[in-house]
């Protein structure tokens, strides 16, 4: 009956990826639920990458639109959630201090370019081929260790107005701290008991926790700053050849790391399908870069469908994308009433912010399968990319990932440098078919 219902849903209506009928409650359901989770965890991720609150979160509501209207015509997953990725907030703050947030809207629009051409020639079946599925791990790792650190002062950080020539275990602090441990002890808990049944209750009850309590005590609460949304083209104002040079390179960086990101979340989505339809990466991809094209025109962020809030629209019993055009219709609420999120605390915040760190920094463990070749590599990996730079540690992991294999095959198997070349090359040519 499954794989009846599959090929039905692939072959026969389209729509069906947008829309069915029978679980129309089920869909608004789990719309309502995702959401709860979706826009915390976006505002966190907002701040990550330095941009305003409002356009994270327009953001958001703008690839749901999009994602809904595409899974009418080329459904690429049935029930995948799109947003604002966390693994892409540190390379967007890097974007914004080195070019600035007045160029960070051609920064977005070449990544659209760039994501287009890919999707147009069908080239993102390539990417994991050449970059390890387990250097990916690495890289979210590094990033995930610069999201916990970055969050985790807000967990003791003083309210505003507080006086900061005491001694750090003040009273205030004190309080702040224990706020914390509390709420921590609290989201951990919930979520180990219900992160396969029940995944947004963690979410919504330590910001109801953090709420509460603000009522009581003085904490530093979140402060959302006003944007004023225009339409604008993207056009830039570099001052120098090298700032145009370097602008091209970090784009087409951020393009393959949010394919490749895409790419596994399909890969994961497909699993937890509950009618067991394939994905088509492709069809995402092509979503996603027109998503990133008509954001870069707002200002805009770049998205993907993200695993954790996939994984908690799936889990919260979505059957379509429906659940996503009622995930984009509430946080669209927040884009133009946003004085609502002035109730938020920081210190939750900071407890989801690290824990969505930690939790990408652990992600080296399930390398283990890969061997232990594989987790020395990730592990060197994440911190390169902790250390030194992103996409300037991937590209030194890359570089020492294919000396070894040059001198494992040159000096242990007696490889000429044309023979190995031409093996490394040779993998790429699979039958279109059998990828498709």
């Amino acid at each position: 009956m499954k794989n009846e219902n599959t090929e039905q849903d692939q072959n026969i209506d389209h729509g069906s990826a947008a829309f069915i009928a029978k679980y129309a409650s089920r869909d608004l359901q789990a719309g309502v639920i995702t959401a709860t989770m979706a826009i915390p965890l976006s505002i966190g991720i907002a701040m990550m990458s330095d941009y305003p609150i409002q356009v994270g979160l327009a953001t958001v509501a703008f690839a749901s639109f999009i994602a809904f209207i595409f899974a009418i015509f080329r459904p690429g997953n049935y029930i995948g959630a799109p947003g604002i990725a966390a693994g892409l907030a540190p390379i967007l703050a890097m974007g914004i201090a080195t070019f600035g947030m007045e160029n960070m809207a051609f920064i977005i629009f070449m990544t659209a370019t760039f994501q287009a051409v890919i999707w147009k020639f069908n080239w993102q079946r390539y990417l994991l081929m050449a970059v390890p599925s387990y250097l990916v791990e690495g890289l979210l790792a590094g990033i995930g260790l610069k999201i916990a650190l970055k969050f985790l002062p807000f967990l003791w950080m003083l309210p505003a107005g507080a006086a900061t020539d005491e001694a750090f275990w003040s009273d205030a602090r004190i309080q702040i701290i224990a706020l914390s441990v509390v709420g921590t002890i609290l989201f951990l808990l919930l979520f180990k008991k219900f992160k396969d049944t029940k995944p947004a209750l963690p979410y919504f009850t330590l910001i109801v926790y953090g709420i509460v309590a603000s009522l009581f005590i003085d904490v530093k609460m979140l402060t959302v700053e006003d944007v004023n949304f225009t339409l604008a083209l993207p056009i830039p104002n570099f001052d120098s050849l090298y700032l145009w040079a370097y602008a091209i390179f970090f784009s087409l960086m951020l393009a393959v790391v949010d394919v490749i990101e895409q790419v596994m979340s399909n890969a994961a989505i497909e699993k937890i399908d509950p009618l067991e339809r394939p994905s088509n990466s492709n069809n995402s991809l092509l979503s996603i870069w027109v998503s990133n094209m008509g954001a870069s025109f707002f200002g805009g962020m770049t998205n993907l469908d993200g695993l954790a809030k996939s994984s908690t629209n799936h889990l919260a019993g979505a059957y379509t994308k429906l659940s996503v055009l009622v995930i984009g219709i509430l946080i669209t609420f927040f884009v133009f009433n946003s004085q609502y999120l002035h109730y938020l605390p920081y210190f939750a915040l900071a407890i989801i912010m690290s824990f969505v760190g930690i939790k990408m920094f652990l992600g080296l463990l399930h390398i283990a399968a890969f061997g232990p070749y594989a987790v020395l590599l990730a592990t060197v990996c994440a911190g390169l990319v902790f250390k030194v730079g992103i996409f300037e540690g991937l590209i030194i992991t890359l570089i020492i990932h294919g000396v070894i294999s040059y001198v494992i095959f040159s000096e242990i198997e007696s490889m000429p440098a044309g023979t190995i070349v031409s093996k490394y090359f040779q993998k790429f040519k699979v039958d279109d078919q059998e990828l498709n």
